[in-house]
């Protein structure tokens, strides 16, 4: 099993940015792709970006152009840099692990836009 804790939430204002964070431990070594989700209150989780253990990315269309989705192995770390955020972008967001066993998610940290 892969622990994942997420950090770098808060309140900002409408164009501003943030950069989340995302440590994995555990059973890194079996760690196929990381990714974020958010879930607004009231809708479904969606997929915001991913990356895989090759680098490939993959970025929701909403976010595209504003997100960037990175990676530092030495650190074990996930990163989520947002920037041009908008209120839509309001939302806990979880961090994930896909392993040949499964999948493992952070306990979110809460972003919320102002307008």
């Amino acid at each position: 099993q892969v622990q994942l804790v997420e950090s770098g939430g808060g309140l900002v204002q409408a164009g501003g940015s943030l950069r989340l964070s995302c440590v994995a431990s555990g059973r890194i070594f079996s760690i196929n792709a990381m990714g974020w989700y958010r879930q607004a209150p009231g809708k479904q989780r969606e997929l915001v970006a991913a990356i895989t253990i090759g680098g490939i990315t993959n970025y929701a269309d909403s976010v595209k152009g504003r997100f960037t989705i990175s990676r530092d192995n030495a650190k074990n770390t996930v990163y989520l840099q947002m920037n041009s955020l908008k209120p839509d972008d309001t939302a806990v967001y979880y961090c994930n692990a896909i392993t040949g066993l499964g999948i493992d998610w952070g306990q979110g940290t809460q972003v919320t836009v102002s307008s």
